[in-house]
């Protein structure tokens, strides 16, 4: 996540502004969801009448947000690394987070994939046991 903020900074260009349709386009969201993050507070579009203004800005923490959910992150973390980074110049803090929510998410996902594998075992036995039964009884079954 941090790569994409120092993207974002490198490439900033404040003439430059965003449609809620492009932004949506972009990223493969659908324009309600931008809406929703906006509603959430993580991004803060500026607005002519009913029309959204998104900045490099709100393009670069929208980027955050995709990554964020990409890897499992609640919306609540999220919004908290992200406030961490407005308020962090530094970014020290924002880092000992991220640091300490991925290392969270990594245990957390460590321990789905043993539950996942032990499952796949089970179903597996109960598979052979079943096929073994059918053939036991003459019927034909379709080997996967």
């Amino acid at each position: 996540m941090l790569n994409t903020i120092d993207q974002a900074k490198s490439a900033y260009n404040p003439a430059q502004t965003f449609t809620i349709g492009q932004l949506a386009d972009e990223f493969g969201l659908t324009l309600r969801s931008l809406r929703f993050y906006e509603d959430e507070g993580l991004i803060s579009p500026a607005r002519m009448g009913q029309t959204r203004i998104y900045t490099h800005r709100d393009r670069a923490r929208l980027k955050l947000i995709c990554r964020g959910k990409r890897l499992g992150f609640s919306i609540g973390e999220i919004k908290d690394f992200l406030d961490l980074y407005d308020t962090d110049e530094a970014q020290v803090e924002q880092m000992t987070y991220l640091l300490r929510r991925a290392r969270d998410r990594i245990v957390h996902l460590e321990q789905q994939l043993r539950d996942v594998q032990q499952t796949l075992k089970e179903l597996h036995e109960i598979d052979g046991m079943i096929v073994s039964h059918l053939h036991s009884k003459g019927v034909p079954v379709q080997t996967e």
